[in-house]
């Protein structure tokens, strides 16, 4: 335990550099073993890092507060520091690289004096796959290391992969807590160098670099150069009552219900349709032999959102934090229990909030920070895919782009044809929550939910789509989905949740060659008679028409929208988007 040194002479130069320049009283190379996750929840609770809580009601779980100025991911302070601005592009905050090294080493030297510095090796994707990327971060943080052996393959297999060849691929990645000073945050991505360094905070999103940091940001930057897709994507599997199996990836920005669609539970109607998860967050796709896109799941857990999660909006995510899950932020109960807001039940009548402070149901904050988090192994998801570990990825049938708008947006449509496709993902928006920024109702371009983690150069990212359909001899059927339109009254239309199986079905049905439709000017649009409604409550045929319209005149605002934000991208937005632009406008006789 703590001495499993990989045999890569390269590895063990870049980790003794690291060691050099932040001066650790000791180093720990981790192993991934039981007895070192046992050693090291011990430690972390010595620490006051973690709390045990109740091993009776929440067995193998624990608590872990962050700091208050350090709660969500700093889009602000992540940086891309590629050798130009222009490779960085329109979207990303870009630093020369020269430059940061040297001011991130100044700000690492020594900075690890009187702590551990733990070697962490870890595997992202099926460790057989083509397209399995081997990584190793460098962490003074308990905390980081027992959330990486969740998320990640980590251990000595990683170690093993990677072998002794000098010039093997592997993401270097260096984390220090430094003294979790937001003035001294930054999260930096080197992709030419494969390399990420990021100080001054503790939480997961900036200091769980096998996730946005390489999993998305650097990994995008690869898949372009390689020839395959980094995408923030779930991943599901649809099997029919007759056993015919269909998978289907999904974008959706924040605040969209990602992890409730990717566990989702059909309806009682619904008797005999399963779906398993194969992943809930990010999917790397590549072009199998027979022309199709097959998708693995690079993650081994879930990092998921706590607040509003239940037993009935997400009963698959309840079971699987049932044990073994490593919760951030949530509130503690007097009986060791953990608490949240939305959380099946009355609420507590007296608990310990987030920041370690009395609460009580007349409190006036909440006791659950609203971006508190769960990390949980994967294997505890009652619906997990059986073809999770397929080196090969699993088929794509369907790409479905969504995002939450109160208008404008039908419940489903179909994009024509690949190019059309794209355009709809690049143009994707959500509208703002009170809880994300203080303004309600703006819409926020997100293209394929990959604004805050593409890598490089947004319009390359575009062209890279482009230039994947035709490579594809049999490419999925791509759709763009709203759970979140709303009547005059500000009141949803739609239940969701399990009956979003709905429209699940339908799109498999199109996938299939099945499944009616009436054409409209933005794409296939079902009719209220194509999608199986029996046994849905609470929606009236008025409200399945407004659903599913295609109104002119907030066709016409959407699309002076889209406009802008295209021109705000100038001068990278590849010409084929723009022809769509047109085309579309056109369709829409503007």
């Amino acid at each position: 335990m703590g001495e499993n040194k990989p045999a890569n002479k390269a590895v063990l130069d870049w980790v003794h550099e690291v060691e050099l320049l932040t001066q650790p009283e000791n180093v720990f190379w981790c192993d991934g073993s039981e007895a070192e996750n046992d050693y090291l929840l011990g430690e972390g609770c010595r620490q006051g890092v973690l709390l045990k809580l109740n091993q009776e009601k929440k067995p193998g779980c624990y608590l872990h507060r962050s700091n208050p100025n350090d709660v969500a991911r700093v889009e602000q302070f992540t940086l891309i520091c590629a050798p130009t601005k222009e490779e960085a592009g329109p979207t990303n905050n870009w630093a020369e690289p020269a430059t940061m090294y040297g001011k991130l080493h100044g700000m690492l030297k020594g900075a690890m004096r009187g702590r551990t510095m733990y070697v962490v090796p870890y595997i992202m994707g099926p460790p057989e796959s083509p397209l399995a990327k081997i990584g190793f971060e460098i962490t003074d943080s308990i905390y980081v290391v027992l959330s990486m052996r969740i998320m990640t393959r980590m251990g000595a297999q990683a170690s093993a992969r990677l072998g002794e060849k000098p010039d093997a691929e592997f993401n270097r990645g260096v984390h220090s807590l430094l003294d979790i000073n937001p003035e001294r945050r930054f999260i930096c991505h080197f992709p030419q160098d494969n390399t990420i360094i990021s100080v001054g905070s503790g939480y997961g999103g900036n200091v769980l670099l096998s996730k946005k940091c390489l999993a998305l940001r650097i990994a995008s930057y690869l898949a372009k150069k390689q020839g395959w897709l980094a995408e923030h994507m779930l991943i599901l599997g649809v099997e029919s009552p007759d056993g015919k199996k269909h998978y289907v990836a999904a974008a959706f920005p924040s605040a969209c219900g990602k992890t409730n669609f990717a566990m989702l539970i059909p309806p009682p109607h619904f008797a005999g349709w399963k779906i398993t998860t194969v992943g809930d967050d990010i999917a790397w796709m590549q072009i199998g032999r027979d022309g199709r896109l097959y998708a693995v799941n690079p993650e081994n857990g879930y990092f998921g959102v706590v607040p509003g999660t239940s037993y009935k909006s997400n009963a698959n995510a309840m079971r699987s934090i049932e044990r073994d899950t490593l919760f951030t932020n949530v509130a503690l109960t007097s009986d060791g229990d953990v608490w949240w807001e939305g959380k099946d039940g009355d609420p507590p009548a007296a608990a310990i909030d987030w920041r370690g402070r009395p609460w009580t149901p007349a409190s006036k904050e909440k006791a659950a920070h609203p971006n508190s988090r769960f990390a949980v192994p994967m294997r505890n998801n009652p619906v997990l895919d059986p073809e999770v570990d397929d080196p090969a990825g699993v088929p794509i049938s369907a790409l479905i782009f969504g995002g939450r708008r109160s208008n404008t947006m039908p419940l489903v449509f179909q994009a024509a044809d690949w190019n059309h496709g794209v355009y709809v993902g690049a143009t994707m928006a959500s509208e703002t929550t009170a809880a994300a920024t203080g303004a309600v109702g703006q819409v926020r371009r997100d293209p394929m939910a990959m604004l805050p983690f593409c890598g490089y150069n947004i319009g390359d990212y575009f062209r890279h789509w482009l230039k994947t359909g035709p490579r594809l001899t049999n490419p999925p059927l791509i759709f763009h989905v709203n759970w979140f339109r709303k009547d005059a009254a500000g009141k949803f239309l739609w239940p969701g949740f399990g009956d979003n199986m709905r429209v699940l079905q339908w799109i498999i049905d199109r996938c299939a060659g099945r499944g009616g439709a009436g054409e409209s000017p933005i794409g296939s649009v079902p009719r209220p008679e194509d999608l199986d409604l029996a046994g849905l409550e609470g929606v009236s045929p008025e409200m399945m028409r407004a659903l599913l319209a295609v109104n002119p005149d907030e066709w016409a605002r959407e699309l002076a929208g889209q406009g802008i934000f295209f021109e705000s991208l100038q001068p990278y937005v590849p010409e084929e988007l723009l022809d769509e632009h047109r085309e579309l406008a056109g369709r829409l006789g503007r």
